[in-house]
């Protein structure tokens, strides 16, 4: 199979689960049921774009000549409500805020994703090299999501009726180009464990673009995946929570958050790439262990290994949870010793019954 960007195959992630639109899509509400149903659509549409572009091989993408290394070199671009990709450019690198609100978040936001892996891993963009950063808002009309198509972001303006501007949340910003960051790295399956893994490190690294943003410690921060995305009338905090996971919502239309925080619940499915969405709240949880265990900023110590681990070059494409875990302890060994991190990352694994080996 031909692979793209160097090697690497990208695959065509979204922050809203299938199993969200699916439940949305059976409401008697047309209100609630029609954008679903578009939604999912289109989702489907551009995930099989993503197959065919995977086949054929996608342009290499490069910085702008005269381009400064580790600057980030953003462009926003309008879809104006369609569906061609990129769309209309309406903001560039170091241009002034406009007044679209939604184009001056994502310019926001990819600049704070770009300024995480910089300043705290020393990466220079997604690819390590400087990668220029591209995201369209505006996507299709009542868009229900926000995807990484592995060549850029694309951000849904939502329904208004269960979800809002997906910009809105700078970890779902931060999530999908965390995408990114694995399609360049460890290239993780997108399905079963490894896929739950490659969910889990976008929620770990959009977790922490926020609340590097924030500038909160581990035991500031709410630990949830997309707050402020949900509409008023629904009942429910954010998408996903790492300190609690299966309790971001709980909501007539769009049922209870279905994400297990041990292997105890683990979910075994056909559905959602083999649950990726579901079970990423395993390794999610680990980690929101480590890093409270840790204190301080969740970034440094937990956000370095796992970093560690992802871009080490062990990780192998089908890893399971077992193996990232050991991993992840190799890691803390290594770079800190036998001490307090260690400790934390081996105890949280055995906290959400994942062994080491």
């Amino acid at each position: 199979m031909t692979t793209t960007n160097g090697g690497f195959e990208p695959v065509f992630c979204t922050i809203v689960p299938p199993h969200v639109l699916d439940k949305l899509a059976q409401s008697e509400d047309p209100a609630l049921s029609r954008p679903a149903r578009q939604t999912l659509q289109r989702d489907a549409f551009e995930r099989t774009q993503r197959h065919l572009t995977t086949v054929v091989g996608a342009p290499a993408v490069a910085a702008p000549a005269g381009a400064e290394a580790e600057k980030p070199h953003r462009t926003i671009y309008d879809a104006r409500h369609g569906t061609d990709l990129p769309g209309r450019k309406v903001r560039g690198e170091g241009d002034e805020p406009g007044k679209d609100a939604t184009v001056n978040r994502a310019y926001a936001g990819l600049g704070a994703t770009f300024e995480l892996f910089l300043k705290a891993y020393g990466r220079d963009s997604i690819d390590g090299s400087g990668l220029p950063l591209k995201a369209t808002v505006h996507y299709d009309r009542e868009y229900n999501n926000a995807f990484w198509n592995g060549e850029q972001m694309v951000f849904g303006d939502g329904d208004g009726e269960i979800f809002l501007d997906f910009t809105i949340p700078i970890d779902v910003i931060g999530h999908e180009l965390a995408h990114g960051v694995t399609q360049y790295t460890a290239n993780l399956t997108y399905f079963g464990q490894p896929g739950a893994l490659n969910e889990s490190m976008s929620d770990v690294f959009g977790g922490l673009i926020k609340q590097y943003t924030l500038g909160q410690t581990a035991a500031e921060a709410d630990w949830l995946i997309g707050a402020g995305l949900l509409a008023p009338r629904v009942t429910g905090k954010a998408l996903r929570s790492m300190k609690e996971p299966g309790t971001a919502y709980d909501d007539d239309v769009l049922g209870k958050d279905p994400q297990p925080a041990t292997m105890d619940d683990y979910v075994r499915t056909g559905r959602d790439n083999g649950g990726v969405h579901i079970n990423s709240g395993i390794p999610n949880h680990a980690f929101y262990l480590a890093a409270t265990a840790l204190g301080g900023h969740a970034w440094e110590r937990a956000g370095q290994v796992w970093y560690d681990v992802l871009t080490g070059g062990e990780l192998k494409e089908t890893a399971l949870f077992s193996d990232f875990a050991t991993l992840s302890v190799k890691a803390a060994r290594e770079r800190y010793g036998d001490g307090e991190e260690l400790d934390a990352v081996s105890k949280a694994w055995e906290q959400v019954g994942v062994r080491t080996l």
